[in-house]
């Protein structure tokens, strides 16, 4: 077993970390998570045996189709794979799951406007609702052609400048710091009567790789810039770090995961020496300010689902919530016009312009996307594919499995024997995926080992295969080879195989 409650893999050189762990996260709710309390002595033993990493792949495991548990869903696999509400939802909850989904694809409009439960958006913002950027819920793309960047957008931040700043950003009092003109991050778009901030440019040379066996694959290296900008230029030691869409699904489930369990397989001095030092990102809750756990976001930047909810809010769309209550969205002092704009705020439902419940029920809506069942588990040629992608040590990040907290807030996640192959915790993946921005505890090298569980669904529900946090990977294949620093001895492995081998780690890989 590699996380538990009671430490089972290299517990011994462990224990300091987890004992320092104990005041990273402030009391009360930060400290009641670091030491796993809500099983019982038999339970422990029951998880450890059945979290422990598998070394038969001559058959699938016992419920290994049901990546998300009791709530998986079993629908038929089809564009809307990953729409699903949790299979184990109570009749009671459907209603809620419902109107969140309908607030997730609610467009909405500038200020002042007829429909005043709707109006708020930007003044300058990156989509119109929430569905647009993650469509059907699912993963974004980088604008290919004539598409645009609508579910793509370039984070922007500076370095701290003094120790002043520096400290900041160890006591977590803020990420980062955004461009003083521009804020964190670029507005494509903006309501009548404002000027966008700019657009995306990206450029790809091509870099040839020659993998064992004498095949050839071409990776594309991209180039980011900002053209047409409006407010002039960008601070000259602002970072542009493109982000993609991440998918919807399982999110409530990782919520459930005992913050032990993750904390337990962070090695961030490499005590073992195995190569593989993640680390634990703190965040920061918007509503108490406490340090938890950071489990969401491309960087961990967020501790919980409505964090990253209301984040996206005010960042994407431009419109206030009682958790970041800005109305004016991301727009900067340095951009007069933008605040002076009449927001939506509409005294008689609240002083935020999506006030409660909105918030409550895309939160809600975004727990309970349910995780579609596996493909083809027993399939000869996936497991093949399994058992390569034990060996060449991929699970050192890509955690396969855990069983979720007893006393998960919401019984649809609580107890359930997940999947989501991800250990959720910062690693430095080398040079060539590095963005050069930090934020919060993460370097500008290091991301949150993404979950990969329904990745093989990319194309049916996304129409592509754009891969990685800004979908340089125009496939599986391409996405490994880019793996480098903490991951580059996993990569190599997989450089190394026959082109049959490769052919079943990927088919594995697609059956997720």
């Amino acid at each position: 077993m590699q996380a538990t409650c009671v430490f089972s893999l290299r517990s011994r050189h462990r224990l300091a970390f987890l004992a320092a762990a104990s005041l990273l996260f402030a009391p009360p709710a930060g400290a009641a998570e670091v030491k796993r309390n809500d099983l019982s002595a038999e339970d422990i033993t029951r998880v450890e045996h059945i979290t422990r990493p598998t070394t038969d792949f001559s058959k699938p495991e016992r419920y290994e189709a049901m990546p998300g548990g009791a709530a998986t869903s079993r629908n038929p696999v089809n564009p809307d794979a990953f729409s699903h509400a949790s299979a184990n939802l109570a009749f009671s909850e459907e209603e809620n799951f419902k109107l969140g989904n309908a607030l997730f694809r609610k467009l909405w409009v500038s200020s002042p406007s007829s429909t005043q439960a709707s109006d708020g958006l930007g003044p300058l913002f990156n989509a119109r609702a929430c569905q647009n950027c993650h469509l059907k819920d699912g993963r974004g793309r980088p604008p290919e052609g004539n598409a645009d960047a609508t579910s793509m957008f370039l984070r922007l931040a500076r370095p701290a400048r003094t120790s002043e700043e520096r400290q900041a950003v160890t006591d977590l009092k803020v990420v980062n710091f955004p461009d003083a003109t521009y804020g964190a991050q670029l507005q494509d778009m903006a309501v009548p009567g404002v000027a966008a901030e700019g657009r995306v440019v990206i450029t790809y040379t091509e870099e040839p790789v020659t993998l064992a066996g004498g095949e050839i694959i071409t990776l594309r290296k991209p180039q980011y810039s900002v053209a047409d900008l409006n407010y002039g230029p960008l601070g000259i030691d602002t970072t542009l770090s493109p982000r993609i869409a991440n998918p919807m699904i399982g999110m409530g489930l990782i919520e459930a995961i005992a913050a032990a369990d993750i904390l337990a397989k962070a090695d961030p001095d490499d005590r073992d020496g195995d190569g593989i030092s993640g680390r634990a990102a703190r965040a920061r809750d918007h509503r108490t300010g406490e340090l938890k756990l950071g489990r969401f976001g491309w960087k961990a930047q967020n501790a919980s689902v409505r964090d990253q909810s209301s984040s996206a809010f005010a960042g994407d769309l431009g419109i206030s919530t009682p958790d970041t209550p800005r109305h004016w969205g991301d727009c900067t002092e340095a951009q007069e016009e933008c605040r002076s704009m009449q927001n939506g705020v509409q005294t008689r439902l609240g002083n935020t312009e999506a006030p409660d419940p909105v918030l409550d029920l895309v939160t809600f809506y975004s727990e309970n996307l349910a995780v579609p069942a596996r493909r083809d588990v027993d399939a000869p040629e996936v497991l093949k594919g399994k058992s390569l992608f034990y060996g060449a040590g991929c699970i050192a990040c890509h955690t396969p499995k855990y069983v979720t907290r007893r006393n998960a807030a919401n019984k649809a996640q609580a107890f359930q024997l997940i999947w989501p192959y991800s250990d959720f915790l910062l690693h430095d993946m080398g040079e060539g995926l590095a963005d050069g921005q930090q934020v919060g505890d993460a370097t500008g090298r290091e991301w949150r080992t993404p979950p990969l569980w329904g990745i093989g669904l990319t194309d049916e529900v996304n129409g592509h295969t754009f891969f990685l946090h800004d979908g340089r990977a125009r496939n599986l294949t391409e996405a490994i080879l880019w793996h480098g620093g903490e991951a580059e001895s996993a990569r190599n492995a997989f450089a190394s195989m026959t082109p049959e081998a490769r052919q079943h780690l990927i088919r594995f890989l697609e059956s997720l």
